[in-house]
């Protein structure tokens, strides 16, 4: 935050790059936003003393609740969802791994952080700030955490050491989820670890692993049972005779309106990606991946309602937005997020 200079808009830019960076080190959108949100909520006090800040403090929450589910799709570890759908597009094409994924989706991300920080500005114009205030208080909070600690020190090799083994997938064949085992068995050797097996046991969120576990059966179910097949061919019914582009714009259009209803991104795309995947094997001018790909970027975000996310949740909890403010500013994102779309899939994937 203190490459901000101090500037508001150059603060709301390093805010939403942040994310990304977030995304790399913490596999959970609700753990990202939260992270973000106490500290932003901290730094909007702080400047309110002096001025008001009410549309600076908009284009941050509101962005935190837009960029947590995207950014998550910049690494293959992203989130929960983002692992799942790795797992479908790499048995479609074997050769995406960690690298593979993070060029094929991060140029898209990036571009659109660059275009809805744009979109902020014009929407929300940020207020003039004393940048000298806000590089204290930066510095405040800097001193208050101290110098690493031992416990800090050993965090930071083990997770540098996972996501090198992460980012060499393709070199060595271990997979994602086994090279996460190992990553978390490793904080709870002796003398490397950092806590142990009590306090880790007591810590995990087996509610939540439970819950993805379900969504797959469930959406395994849908395959086996031929529910996918049954909704494909009904979609292809009224597609088989539309070209390729205009296939795969109704389908990230149908996505993203479905994606309105459903708070749990991993449920829904449990159901959009095997069906995605059914529709473009149906297909003898695409590969699966070119439809499979959009679905899962068009369903991931939320920019309408509050209720479309326990991140936007969270980030409305602190009061610095409206519904109204959301669903404005979400109408020229979720435009804008459909045209990235398509640019990915004819110029940048094709």
């Amino acid at each position: 935050m203190k490459l901000s200079g101090g500037s508001g808009k150059a603060l709301i830019l390093i805010s939403f790059l942040l994310m990304i960076v977030l995304s790399i080190l913490i596999p959970s959108n609700v753990g990202k936003a939260s992270l973000v949100s106490s500290v932003l909520d901290s730094l909007v006090k702080s400047l309110k003393r002096l001025g008001e800040v009410h549309k600076l403090a908009k284009s941050l929450f509101i962005g935190i609740a837009y960029l947590a589910a995207i950014s998550g799709v910049f690494v293959a570890t992203g989130a929960s969802s983002t692992i799942y759908t790795f797992g479908i597009l790499s048995e479609i094409s074997p050769e995406i791994g960690y690298l593979k994924w993070l060029i094929l989706f991060g140029v898209p991300i990036l571009l659109y952080i660059l275009l809805l920080w744009i979109i902020f500005l014009l929407t929300f114009p940020p207020e003039k700030i004393d940048k000298k205030l806000l590089l204290n208080f930066i510095d405040e909070k800097i001193n208050e955490l101290g110098k690493l600690s031992m416990r800090e020190k050993k965090l930071m090799i083990i997770t540098g050491f996972t996501l090198l083994l992460w980012i060499t997938q393709n070199l060595h064949g271990y997979s994602i989820p086994q090279i996460g085992l190992l990553g978390a068995c490793l904080t709870i050797l002796p003398y490397i670890g950092i806590w142990d097996w009590d306090q880790a046991r007591k810590s995990i969120d087996w509610d939540m692993m439970l819950f993805f576990a379900s969504t797959l059966m469930v959406s395994g179910m849908l395959v086996k049972t031929g529910t996918i097949d049954w909704m494909a061919g009904v979609l292809n019914t009224h597609l088989s005779t539309q070209s390729t582009w205009l296939v795969i714009l109704i389908l990230v259009i149908f996505t993203a309106i479905l994606r309105i209803v459903f708070v749990n991104i991993l449920g829904f795309l449990t159901i959009m990606l095997p069906l995605a995947v059914t529709i473009g094997e149906t297909m003898s001018d695409v590969s699966p991946l070119s439809i499979a790909m959009p679905v899962f970027l068009a369903g991931v975000p939320g920019f309408f309602l509050v209720t479309q996310s326990p991140v936007h949740l969270i980030s409305h909890t602190y009061g610095y937005f409206s519904d109204r403010d959301l669903f404005h500013v979400g109408v020229y994102s979720s435009f804008l997020w459909i045209v990235v779309i398509l640019f990915s899939v004819f110029f940048w994937w094709g």
